[in-house]
Formats: structure tokens, C-alpha cells, sequence
């Protein structure tokens, strides 16, 4: 095909009436993801889509969150590959982080576009999934109980996010509230110092973002929500140095599959006394 007669897409910014098709999107890709969980990012992110005469054939989001913005759900069509589709999706949502340190969650075919576009592995993430055994409870320490979460928790709850991811997570976290099916906490002389939520995504549910202290702490926060829910299919993502593999993996949370975490600069950093256990979503970190 001489250049002349190559075909002209069209790049524009994603609207709510893009989401169902995007969503067909990821699912010729197999990806788990339902429509509302496509909506809730469109409505917390800078969503960029391409057409081909009007027909929805490429997306990418940014998310900023603070210091940083995470980029994610970067899909071309499969009959569209190889066409550079994917390179200029992908400059159109760093050229969003403006000044923000961008982030991503990477897979495999995706990691080399990446690379070549400034971004460095910093660690790995993990997929787990399955219908879990329901394990007792981790044993807390002493002066620490464990209790269901209210509305009056919200801004504790995100200060803790916030600290233990090191990214700006309220507005991520203020959509996410509507949706959380169940919220726990682990609560030390009168202050929350650990939570984790629970809510309907993907083939089942999701559990995450969770925000803990230590790993004792995080064990026992997800087995409160797998009982929670012993029937249901559920998935939990985590940094692959975070200790819970083996016990996820006793309990019937199999691993499925390894992302690497890439970052355009220096990635965000955990402060104070918590640390992430599982994200809100590979997509928004």
C-alpha cells in the first residue's frame, strides 16, 4: 500500500458512549473485565480511543493520581496490529501525565513498546485467582481487633492508601466506595492501621486495594473477606515481594499470571509505617 492510500485514524478523547465498545475490545482479548469496571475508569481517568471510519478500534487510559499517573487498558484490535496504533495511543496518555512520573502495569507482548518508550522495570506483579478454601483468620497482635468499616472511616482509609501506595488515591477511592460490597480494618489504640476492601469485578470479585502494616495484618484482613464470600470467584493482584504467594496459593488463590511494573522515572514509594499488600486494579495501580 503506497503511502497515499494508507488508511487516516482518528484520535480523540474516550466518552461514557465509547465504553461499551471499548469493552468488546477486551473481550476478544479474553480479559475479565465487565462493563462497569471499564465505566468506572472512564469516569476516574483521561481515557484516549482511535476509530477506523467511526468504528472504536484502539484504547488507553490516564490516571493521575498526585506525583503520578498510572497508565493502563492500552488495547488495539488484533486486525489493526503492527500499524503503530499502540505507539501513539501510548504518546497520547504520557503526553497526559504532563509533568506526573508516569507508571504502568506492562504484559509480556506489551513490555518492549514500553521500553522503548523510556519506561523501567521496578518490580512484578501477581495474579491470583480461584474459589478459595476459607482460612482462619491470622492471629493479630496484641492491643489490635479487626471491624467492618463505615463512612466515618473514609478519610482515615485514604490517608492510609494514600501513604501505603504512594500515590493520591481520593478521587480513585471515593468512586470505588459505591461499589465495595465489604470494608475491614484493623484498628490500634483508636486508629485505623490497616484495611482492605472487597467488591464485584472481572468473573467474580476483587479484593483490594489492601493497605497493611505488616504481613500478618494483611493475612488476616483478606481471610475476614474471603469468609465474607466463601462461593465466589475471586481475584486478588500483588507485588511479587509482598510474602502472601504461598499462603494465597495454600488457600486456592492460584497464580495465573506476572506483569511487570514499569515506571517513565522514579516510582512511587510507600511512607510511614504501611505498605500496599494488593492495588486497586493492575490498571490503576
Amino acid at each position: 500500500m503506497s503511502i497515499s492510500q494508507r488508511p487516516t485514524y482518528f484520535y480523540r478523547a474516550m466518552t461514557a458512549t465509547d465504553v461499551p465498545a471499548a469493552h468488546a475490545l477486551s473481550v476478544q482479548l479474553k480479559w475479565p473485565h465487565r462493563l462497569e469496571d471499564w465505566a468506572m475508569l472512564q469516569r476516574v481517568a483521561q481515557g484516549f480511543v482511535v476509530e477506523d471510519q467511526g468504528r472504536l478500534i484502539g484504547t488507553a487510559f490516564t490516571c493521575a493520581q498526585g506525583n503520578y499517573a498510572t497508565i493502563g487498558l492500552v488495547i488495539v484490535d488484533d486486525k489493526y496490529q503492527g500499524q503503530g496504533i499502540g505507539r501513539k495511543l501510548m504518546e497520547l496518555a504520557i503526553e497526559a501525565c504532563g509533568s506526573r512520573t508516569a507508571i504502568l502495569n506492562a504484559t509480556l507482548a506489551g513490555a518492549p513498546l514500553y521500553a522503548s518508550q523510556g519506561f523501567v522495570d521496578f518490580g512484578h506483579i501477581q495474579q491470583h485467582q480461584g474459589h478459595a478454601q476459607v482460612p482462619a483468620p491470622q492471629e493479630l497482635a496484641a492491643g489490635e481487633s479487626c471491624r467492618v468499616l463505615g463512612e466515618a472511616d473514609r478519610a482515615e482509609l485514604i490517608e492510609l492508601a494514600n501513604a501505603g501506595s504512594g500515590l493520591e488515591r481520593t478521587v480513585v477511592l471515593n468512586d470505588l466506595f459505591d461499589v465495595v460490597e465489604h470494608s475491614v480494618g484493623i484498628e490500634r489504640d483508636g486508629h485505623l492501621c490497616a484495611f482492605a476492601l472487597l467488591r464485584p469485578f472481572g468473573r467474580g470479585r476483587c479484593i483490594g486495594p489492601v493497605i497493611a502494616q505488616n504481613l500478618e495484618q494483611a493475612r488476616h484482613l483478606i481471610a475476614v473477606l474471603l469468609a465474607e464470600v466463601p462461593d465466589a470467584f475471586v481475584r486478588i493482584d500483588i507485588p511479587s515481594n509482598s510474602g502472601l504467594a504461598p499462603w494465597l496459593e495454600e488457600v486456592g488463590l492460584k497464580q495465573v499470571d506476572t506483569v511487570a511494573q514499569m515506571a517513565r522515572g522514579t516510582p512511587p514509594q510507600a511512607t510511614g509505617a504501611v505498605r500496599q499488600f494488593a492495588p486497586v486494579t493492575q490498571a490503576i495501580g
